[in-house]
């Protein structure tokens, strides 16, 4: 071949080609195996894409083309995660309509896309701000909410004054708003739930049953946070009432000093007659209003806290007066909103008590309370606790738990610290929640034959200034009647957050132009579950979560055939600045892809993208790395013209090539992509010091890098007149006899230092590899006047001679 390697004319032309021929369509066929591969669907934001976010892109696209080529039917779809904040911000500032900012930036977003020739299944695209899409979103909060999983409270949310919404817990980011970065407050507000509470339990469980990658597994269990304890009553002095705690060491409640509940703990307000400092508790209780929930329950933060003057607990055990304090590292969210204090056994307890000059009393035998709480105590003997004294802690635990059931005191219980989801936003850009209120019949959903709920075209789309949706300025489409009554009656006009599209989008995927179901059971039963999901380890408390919830409760209902939504999920490192930082416009360090492409084609983009680094790790972007990526495609190119008239694998290369096939094969699925290029690179490195290659060699080498690098390699599959795109082609398979040398290299070591190099038939024995190695001369000058303790063979390794 005469002619250079031009990105620029042989890339466009192939996505066309690929693109005219749907050669990339899945088909439901269910003489197929299929294979269904999910990314995390882009948000399309007027930035567009930098280097970074192709990272996980390239990868799973070069898994869909390794199994298509491997015969699986496979679906890889592509769609738009396009509600939400930072669009409608976008819209507010610039005065533009949010549905044509997101027009705009999807279009930008495509294109970019298709320019790294990335095999999506374009024909079954969504967005979730389509209305047929979210025709189904409002569907499936319809019957959340029908099956009491949605319920409307008052409550103290996660507040952003800057973008007036409230947010869920995940939203907060140290304090600050994931969004936009400004300050986060606490404020009541009446607020739409989903209760996802639950499915705690169901959530953990499902973990057991899916290839989950162990950091996702542990992050999900944290966050839910399950926990086995007691609810113990303790009685307030002088009144007839309890206050009840959760605790998970009730083994302790001899040691326990004093109490804490948090400052929007409604006993406050109703004893702030007894509370002679009530007006300090309520400017403490204000000034927590203004922390997120993260930096409340900060471990590193000083403790903070007022004493309930005139206001006494009693310790249920030893009928000993204790103190009852407010403090902001107690959540009414979590447990009951109070708790015991053990300071002996409990640094935030122990920190506490020290600064305000309270008892710690040792419970549990083994440290030095006097210095620190002592912590390490799950495996402890009991002191000072009466009928537990000289127990060990598992022994105690039963014995108090059966004391304070007799009694009435307490009783065994599991708590979660997982919350209930904060659902509802007082913005524009969302799908309007599906609802109406009616005075007589309360809050009704709207019927199925009158989704979608469209939401309504307007000018002016920016928040009312209490923190309203712009929707309740809309009398019109405000006021409507009850479907129920026929009654007057108003919609809701809060909309959901970004997170209801993303929690269920890989299934409008499977059936994207249903118009009477979410998916057809047929498709559901062929495609479900996702055999392999790649996503952030940012969203593992977020849209996995969510979606898994979702899913869990659509197949209690019978909607889908299983219960978890994901087979398989890992996750990417984040592509860093090339000086090492977070990629992001404020510090100056975005590459645009598009200038990367422009420059060495998208082939080379991608092999670097892959070659980089370990795909689960942080990796700085070198663009001298697309550089030398691209000289790779340059001496690949180049093969073409040294190859000889053989046929089949040449005796010298052989091995190498069905090495080469097993490696690329294996670390593929591994997602070790930088080692699979790399075996391919040595491979190429070999031809070239061979200076010839068989067109069976070449169309190995080919078809393996095809994946990585589609355009050049269909290009080459052309010019060797083979017929089908190599984007089909059938993936090389190796003989793993011939991946076995018949010799082997072996070193020698003598007390530990290697003497030498000794070659042996692959299939000697122990005896004949020692006597090989006892004769080689090169070693045996070593063994003069010395006496052979002992010889150990480790097999295709080394010799290890003791003397």
């Amino acid at each position: 071949m005469t002619r250079a390697y031009d990105p620029k004319t042989i890339e466009p032309k192939w996505q066309k080609k690929w693109e005219d021929s749907g050669v990339f369509h899945a088909k439901l066929d269910k003489n197929l195996e299929k294979f269904y591969v999910l990314i995390e669907f882009p948000y399309p934001s007027g930035k567009g894409l930098h280097v970074g976010h192709p990272r996980p892109y390239t990868a799973m696209d070069t898994i869909s083309r390794k199994k298509r080529m491997q015969g699986y039917n496979v679906l890889f779809p592509i769609g738009w995660d396009a509600f939400g904040l930072p669009t409608e911000n976008y819209a507010i500032q610039n005065n533009i309509h949010p549905a044509i900012v997101t027009k705009n930036n999807v279009d930008k977003f495509r294109k970019q896309l298709q320019a790294l020739g990335f095999s999506f299944d374009y024909s079954r695209e969504v967005n979730t701000t389509d209305p047929n899409y979210y025709k189904w979103t409002q569907w499936i909060f319809a019957k959340l909410f029908e099956n009491g999983l949605a319920y409307k409270d008052e409550i103290p949310i996660n507040y952003c004054p800057s973008c007036k919404v409230g947010l869920a817990n995940e939203e907060v980011l140290n304090g600050t708003c994931e969004r936009c970065g400004n300050n986060v407050v606490r404020k009541t507000k009446s607020q739409w739930m989903l209760k996802i509470t639950d499915y705690a339990q169901k959530l953990l469980d499902g973990l057991e049953d899916v290839d989950f990658i162990d950091r996702v597994k542990a992050q999900q269990r944290n966050w839910i946070g399950r926990s086995e304890g007691a609810e113990v009553d303790f009685a307030i002095a002088n009144k007839d009432c309890t206050l009840r705690v959760f605790t998970t060491r009730p083994d302790t409640l001899y040691g326990a000093t004093y109490m804490v509940i948090s400052p929007e703990h409604p006993m406050i307000q109703e004893y702030k007659a007894d509370i002679k400092n009530i007006n300090d508790v309520n400017d403490y209780a204000k000034a927590a209003s203004f922390k997120s929930d993260l930096e409340r329950t900060e471990l590193a933060t000083e403790k903070t806290g007022v004493e309930l003057i005139g206001i006494k607990a009693i310790n249920p055990v030893n009928q000993k007066e204790i103190p009852v304090y407010t403090s902001d590292y107690v959540l009414l969210s979590y447990g009951t909103g109070a708790i015991m204090a053990v300071p002996g056994h409990d640094t935030r307890d122990w920190e506490f008590a020290k600064k305000f000059n309270l008892p710690i009393v040792e419970v549990v035998a083994g440290g030095d309370i006097s210095k620190e709480a002592y912590t390490d105590s799950a495996n402890g003997i009991l002191i000072n606790s009466d009928i537990l004294n000289g127990l060990k802690v598992s022994d105690a635990k039963k014995i108090i738990l059966a004391y304070l059931s007799e009694n009435n005191l307490g009783e065994k219980t599991i708590n979660y610290k997982l919350r209930d989801w904060v659902f509802s936003r007082q913005r524009y850009w969302g799908a309007p929640i599906p609802l109406v209120h009616c005075e007589k019949c309360g809050w009704i959903s709207i019927p199925e034959n009158e989704l979608p709920l469209i939401l309504p075209n307007i000018e002016k789309f920016k928040p009312g200034k209490n923190g309203e949706s712009p929707l309740a300025e809309l009398s019109e489409w405000v006021n409507t009647t009850c479907p129920t009554c026929d009654g007057k009656a108003t919609r809701e006009t809060d909309t959901m957050p970004q997170w209801a599209g993303s929690s269920w989008y890989f299934l409008r995927y499977i059936d994207p132009h249903n118009s009477t179901a979410i998916a057809s059971n047929e498709a559901m039963d062929y495609w479900l579950p996702v055999d392999w999901y790649n996503g952030g380890m940012e969203h593992t408390t977020l849209h996995l979560l969510y979606s898994r919830f979702w899913h869990k409760f659509l197949f209690d209902i019978g909607v889908v055939p299983n219960p978890e939504p994901y087979d398989k999920r890992t996750s990417h490192g984040m592509v860093l600045g090339e000086n090492g930082e977070k990629m992001s416009k404020s510090r100056g360090n975005v590459v645009n892809p598009d200038l990367i492409i422009n420059e060495f084609g998208a082939d080379a983009f991608r092999t670097y993208e892959l070659f980089m680094g370990a795909f689960d790790q942080p990796i700085p972007w070198s663009t001298n790395g697309v550089s030398g990526c691209r000289r790779f495609l340059n001496r690949v190119w180049r093969l073409i013209d040294m190859i000889n008239d053989d046929k089949g694998y040449s005796n010298d290369l052989e091995m190498t090539v069905h090495r080469m096939i097993k490696k690329v094969t294996e670390d593929f699925d591994l997602l070790k992509f930088n080692t699979a290029i790399a075996t391919m690179m040595s491979f190429v490195n070999d031809v070239y010091h061979k200076e010839s290659i068989t067109i069976d060699e070449y169309k190995t080498l080919i078809a393996l890098l095809s994946p990585v690098a589609p355009h050049m390699c269909e290009e080459l599959w052309k010019e060797m007149k083979m017929d089908e795109f190599c984007s089909i082609a059938p993936w090389p398979v190796y003989d793993e006899s011939k991946c076995v040398s018949e010799t082997n290299n072996l070193a020698v070591q003598i007390n530990g230092k290697v003497r030498g190099h000794i070659t042996v038939a692959a299939v000697a024995t122990d005896d004949e590899t020692k006597e090989v190695a006892l004769a080689n001369i090169s070693i045996a000058k070593y063994l003069d006047d010395k006496t052979i303790r002992k010889v150990i063979v480790i097999k295709g390794r080394i010799v290890n001679i003791v003397v």
